[in-house]
Order: C-alpha cells, then sequence, then structure tokens
C-alpha cells in the first residue's frame, strides 16, 4: 500500500476512530439547569420582598397602634376636662356640667371662652377618626364621615347650640339611629362620648349598607332578584346559588346584625331543602361560618375564585 491512500495519514479529514462531537443532551441539562437556578433566586427574591413588606406593614400596624392609644388619652383626658372641673384652665366656682359649685360665681364670658378653646382641641383630636367641625357664632358645626375598606361613603351634619345649654339645633343623621337617646344620655356631660357613639353608629350603618350594595351590583348573577334589607340594613335576606350564572338559587340567607355598632352579623342562617343532596347541605354550613367572620362582598369574591371566575 503506497503512504498516503487508504491508511491513516491519506485521510487527514476523518475522525480518528473513539472521538465524538458532544451530545446535544449534555447541553439541554445545562441549560434546564441554569433555568431552575434563575427561577430558584427570581423566587427567592420574591419571598425576600414578601417578607420585607410583611416587616413593614407589622411596623406601620405598631406605629399606628401607638397612634391611636395617643388619641384614646388624650380623648379621655378631654372627657373628663370638656364639662368638670378637673382641666387647666378651668374658671373657679364651676362644677361638673358647668353649674356653679361655688358662691363665687365665675364671669359667664370667662366660662364659654374656656369652653371655646376646650372644643378647638377636642376637634383637633376628633378630625383623625373622621369627624371634622367648626366653630359658629352660636355654637359647633360638625361633619361626620364614614368610610369602609377605604372608601368615602356618607357624610353627615350636626349643629350644636352651646349656649344657654348644650342642645342639637338641626342635623343630617336618619331617623333609624338613635340620635335623641345618645343626646339625653351623653350629650350634656359627655361630649366625647356622644361623638364616638354616634359616629360608631353611622359607620355600622354605612358599612352593612356597602355590603348589601356591592352584593346587588356585583353579583346580581348569583342572587334572585334583589335582596331584602330594611332601611337600618340590619336584617339581609336572600336566595343565592353557589355557582355563577346558574338558573336555580337553592341556598337561602337570613343575615341579623343585633349590635349597631358592628358591620358584620351576629347570627347567620344559610339553609337548602331538606331533600336537597348533602354536599348542599356541608356547603350552606360553609357559607354561613363564611358570612360571620367576612364581608359580604368578600365571601362572594372567595366563591368566584373557587369557581374560577374574575
Amino acid at each position: 500500500m503506497e503512504p498516503g491512500k487508504g491508511g491513516p495519514a491519506g485521510n487527514p479529514g476523518k475522525p480518528e476512530a473513539g472521538k465524538r462531537d458532544p451530545p446535544h443532551g449534555v447541553l439541554a441539562q445545562l441549560e434546564a439547569l441554569e433555568a431552575r437556578d434563575r427561577r430558584a433566586a427570581v423566587e427567592q427574591e420574591e419571598r425576600e420582598q414578601q417578607e420585607e413588606r410583611a416587616a413593614l406593614l407589622e411596623s406601620r400596624a405598631r406605629e399606628l397602634r401607638l397612634r391611636r392609644d395617643e388619641l384614646r388619652e388624650k380623648l379621655e383626658r378631654l372627657e373628663k376636662g370638656l364639662f368638670g372641673a378637673s382641666s387647666p384652665g378651668f374658671p373657679q366656682g364651676l362644677g361638673k356640667a358647668g353649674m356653679p359649685s361655688d358662691p363665687a360665681h365665675p364671669d359667664p364670658r370667662a366660662v364659654l371662652e374656656w369652653r371655646i378653646r376646650s372644643l378647638k382641641a377636642l376637634l383637633q383630636v376628633f378630625h383623625l377618626t373622621g369627624i371634622s367641625g367648626k366653630l359658629s357664632k352660636r355654637g359647633l358645626c360638625l361633619t361626620l364621615s364614614t368610610s369602609y375598606e377605604g372608601s368615602h361613603l356618607d357624610s353627615f351634619h350636626l349643629e350644636l347650640l352651646l349656649r344657654p345649654e348644650v342642645r342639637i339645633q338641626r342635623h343630617s343623621i336618619p331617623a333609624f339611629i338613635p340620635l335623641e337617646q345618645l343626646s339625653r344620655r351623653f350629650l350634656a356631660t359627655d361630649l366625647r362620648r356622644f361623638l364616638a357613639l354616634l359616629s360608631q353608629h353611622l359607620e355600622g350603618y354605612s358599612g352593612r349598607r356597602f355590603q348589601a350594595d356591592q352584593l346587588q351590583e356585583r353579583f346580581s348573577d348569583w342572587i334572585q332578584g334583589a335582596p331584602q334589607r330594611n332601611s337600618l340594613c340590619n336584617l339581609l335576606k336572600f336566595s343565592y346559588s353557589p355557582s355563577r350564572n346558574s338558573r336555580t338559587f337553592p341556598l337561602r340567607a337570613r343575615l341579623l346584625y343585633r349590635d349597631p355598632l358592628r358591620s358584620l352579623p351576629t347570627e347567620v342562617t344559610v339553609s337548602c331543602s331538606p331533600d336537597a343532596p348533602a354536599a348542599l347541605a356541608a356547603t350552606a354550613s360553609e357559607h354561613s361560618e363564611l358570612f360571620r367572620r367576612v364581608a359580604l362582598h368578600r365571601a362572594f369574591q372567595t366563591f368566584a375564585g373557587t369557581h374560577g371566575n374574575p
């Protein structure tokens, strides 16, 4: 055999026996490992961000609780001093509820000026709780604003006369709010408590009405007709389906709000027909417990998410 023909030296372009190109499977495995590492890094970063946000929210919550406690202390001090003799600057000779307690009666103008100063201080504190107001020539004009889940709902107005005694001149409070009862008990002797309780009554009513409105506006395809409710929105009845766009409404809900200051029900009954399947009866029991703990429209959002609806 001639050199350069047929032997290894004569075929320089042919690969030597036993040597091959790197298989494509190895590269694919490396790419998969890199992609997995990237996903793990992204997930780790998201967890760290969530933990950081949670820590910030917890810190903010602590600050708000401290601020709340400070406001409560200020309100209590103002409550004790607004119509009593224990506050600094109270004119001598004036006792509880502005009644003379000493033969040397104080100057009526001094008493009125002291009350005005106290009311201004009270308004500054109440401003952070949704109550704002201003002094008028004859008394005090107040605006009580209500909100739910950060959304402003309603504003109610109340005008008080300060002389010869504190009394209500005019207002826009709904008739079913026990304004007269609260006025008799607290207005003349405990203005802070009067305003706080009145505000809580309005907040509870507005929150209940807001939930009923949301149910009717956003989840009308879950319920049969319009929910039945009274003017105070402390009793709500409706029939509904456990799934959207159903032609039947086998569940009946009755929500009772015995506490007028709350926007969550104190008693809930969700029922179905006696011959309903066991699974539907179990669903009724679960929904009954959920309605006690969660706002009504939030509960239906949960149902929608469970069934894959937006």
